[in-house]
C-alpha cells in the first residue's frame, strides 16, 4: 500500500514525486515509455538545444556588426541533433538519480485503473497490481492529427519525428503557425531550409500579443520565411500542398516535407479512467478545482492532461499544489500570473492579460511601450534591431500585462511573473532596484518614461 500512486513521469509526474517524498510519503511513479514527458525527450528541451544551435549560427553570421571577422561559417546537422539527443540523456540520468535518492519507485510500464475501493485505488501494471490512498493522474497530451485529404498517404512530421531527423529538407511547410511551429521555423530557416508557414487564423501565434506577433512575423518574412495566414489545407501529397486562402484563391505549394504543429490535447484514453467517472472539461481535459484535485475524492490530476495550460512549468506549479493539499498543508493553484516563451531569435515572452483579454473583460487599461533599443545593454547586444516592451496597467496603475520581444526575453519575464502576482503597481516597481547596465531595465524605463501620458482604453 502506498499513499500516492502517480501514473506517468514528466514534469508534473516526477515533480509531484520528489514533493510528497520530502514530506515523508511512500510514492510509486509509472512511466510507461521515458522520465520527463514530452518536456524533456521530444519538446522543451530538445528542441530548445538545437535552437541554441542555430541562434549561435546566426550570431556568428552577423560577426561583423559586432567589428569581428568570421569566415567559412558552416555547421553539421547530424552533430547538431547529436548534441541534443546527449543533452537530452544527460539530464534523464539527473532526473532518474534524484528520484533514487528520495526513495522513489519507479517503474517502466503501463498503468490502468482498477477499481476504487473503500478509498483506496487500485492500479495495474506489469502484471502486478498496487494500491494506493491517492492517486494523481499526469498523463499528458499527444499531438492533435487534422483530418487532410492525402495525408494518410505520406511520411508526415509531428514535432517528435522533426527532432530526430537525418537530414534536412530543402523545403518544409508547417502546418500551424503557433509556438512550437514558430519556433522549428526559426530552427529551419536558420540552417538555410526554404520554410512555409499555414496557419489557418489572421495572425501567428494565438494568445500572443497581435503587434508582438506581427513585428515577429514581419522580421521571418525578411528572413525568407513564406507566410500563409486565414488559410486552410485543401489536400496534401509527397511533393505539394494545397490550400485555400482568404481572397478564396487555390495556391498550390510545393513542398520536401510536411511537419504537422496545430496543437495538443489531453491524454486520457486507455488508463482505465472510466471507472473513476470524472468530470470532464470541454476541451476533453480532466477537470480540477484549485487544489488540482478531481471529481472524484482522492483523484488528482496535474499538467496536460488538465488540458487548461500545457506548459511544464505549470505542469511542476500544479504538482506542488496538489501535493500540498494531500500533505494538509494550506495551498491552491493560481493561473493569475504563467509566463509563457517563444525561443526563436528574436525571443518573444510574456505574462498576464493581452489587450484582446482585457476587452473582452471590459477591464479599463494603459498601454506603455518602449523600443527594446531604449536600454543600453539591448542596444549594445543586439546591433540593428529594436524590439518592443509593451505593459498594460489597470485604472489602478496595477501590473496586468507584460509583453516583450527581443533578446534575452525569456529571462526577463519571471521580475515581471512575480509583480503580476504579487499585484504590484507601477509605483511599487519603479522602487524596486534594477541592475545597471541590464537588458531588465526596460521595463521600469517603461513604466517611468511613458505612463503618465498614456491612453486610458476601455471596452467599445
Amino acid at each position: 500500500m502506498y499513499d500516492i500512486i502517480i501514473l506517468g513521469g514528466g514534469p508534473a509526474g516526477y515533480t509531484a514525486a520528489e514533493r510528497a517524498s520530502s514530506k515523508g510519503m511512500s510514492v510509486l511513479l509509472i512511466e510507461k515509455q521515458s522520465l520527463g514527458g514530452v518536456c524533456l525527450n521530444e519538446g522543451c528541451i530538445p528542441l530548445k538545444t538545437i535552437l541554441y544551435s542555430a541562434k549561435v549560427l546566426d550570431t556568428v553570421r552577423q560577426a561583423s556588426k559586432y567589428a569581428v571577422t568570421a569566415n567559412d561559417v558552416s555547421f553539421d546537422f547530424n552533430k547538431i541533433i547529436s548534441r541534443k539527443n546527449k543533452i537530452v540523456k544527460k539530464l534523464l540520468a539527473g532526473i532518474k538519480l534524484k528520484l533514487k535518492k528520495d526513495n522513489i519507485v519507479i517503474l517502466e510500464g503501463k498503468g490502468f485503473v482498477l477499481n476504487k475501493k473503500n478509498d483506496d485505488f487500485t492500479v495495474v501494471c506489469n502484471d502486478q497490481t498496487f494500491s494506493a490512498k491517492k492517486l494523481l493522474l499526469c498523463t499528458g497530451s499527444k499531438p492533435i492529427i487534422p483530418t487532410i485529404e492525402g495525408l494518410q498517404d505520406i511520411d508526415f512530421l509531428t514535432s517528435r519525428e522533426a527532432l530526430s531527423a537525418v537530414e534536412l529538407p530543402g523545403r518544409l511547410t508547417i502546418v500551424g503557425g503557433g509556438v512550437i511551429g514558430m519556433e522549428f521555423a526559426s530552427f529551419f530557416n536558420s540552417l538555410g531550409v526554404k520554410v512555409s508557414i499555414v496557419e489557418l487564423l489572421d495572425e501567428i501565434i494565438s494568445g500572443a500579443d497581435k503587434e508582438l506577433c506581427g513585428m515577429l512575423r514581419t522580421e521571418y518574412a525578411k528572413r525568407g520565411v513564406v507566410f500563409h495566414l486565414e488559410t486552410k489545407i485543401l489536400s496534401v501529397t509527397e511533393t505539394e500542398v494545397t490550400v485555400l486562402n482568404k481572397n478564396r484563391e487555390r495556391i498550390v505549394i510545393p513542398t520536401d516535407r510536411l511537419l504537422l504543429s496545430v496543437g495538443r490535447k489531453p491524454r486520457t484514453e486507455r488508463f482505465g479512467l472510466e471507472c473513476l467517472q470524472l468530470k470532464k472539461t470541454k476541451n476533453g481535459g480532466i477537470w480540477v478545482d484549485e487544489n488540482m484535485q478531481t471529481s472524484q475524492p482522492g483523484v488528482y490530476a496535474c499538467g496536460d492532461v488538465t488540458g487548461y495550460s500545457l506548459l511544464a512549468h505549470t505542469a511542476a506549479r500544479e504538482a506542488e499544489a496538489a501535493v500540498n493539499h494531500i500533505a494538509g498543508e494550506k495551498d491552491r493553484m493560481s493561473y493569475k500570473a504563467i509566463p509563457s516563451v517563444i525561443y526563436t531569435n528574436p525571443e518573444i515572452a510574456w505574462v498576464g492579460y493581452t489587450e484582446e483579454q482585457l476587452l473582452k473583460e471590459n477591464i479599463p487599461y494603459k498601454i506603455l511601450k518602449l523600443p527594446m533599443s531604449y536600454s543600453g545593454r539591448f542596444t549594445a547586444e543586439n546591433e540593428g534591431t529594436n524590439g518592443l516592451c509593451k505593459i498594460f496597467v489597470d485604472n489602478r496603475n496595477i501590473i496586468k500585462g507584460v509583453h516583450l520581444l527581443g533578446n534575452p526575453a525569456s529571462e526577463m519575464i519571471t521580475a515581471a511573473t512575480m509583480a503580476i502576482e504579487a499585484d504590484l503597481n507601477i509605483d511599487q516597481w519603479e522602487k524596486v532596484v534594477f541592475p545597471h547596465p541590464t537588458v531588465h531595465e526596460i521595463m521600469k524605463d517603461t513604466l517611468y518614461t511613458v505612463h503618465d501620458a498614456s491612453i486610458k482604453r476601455t471596452k467599445t
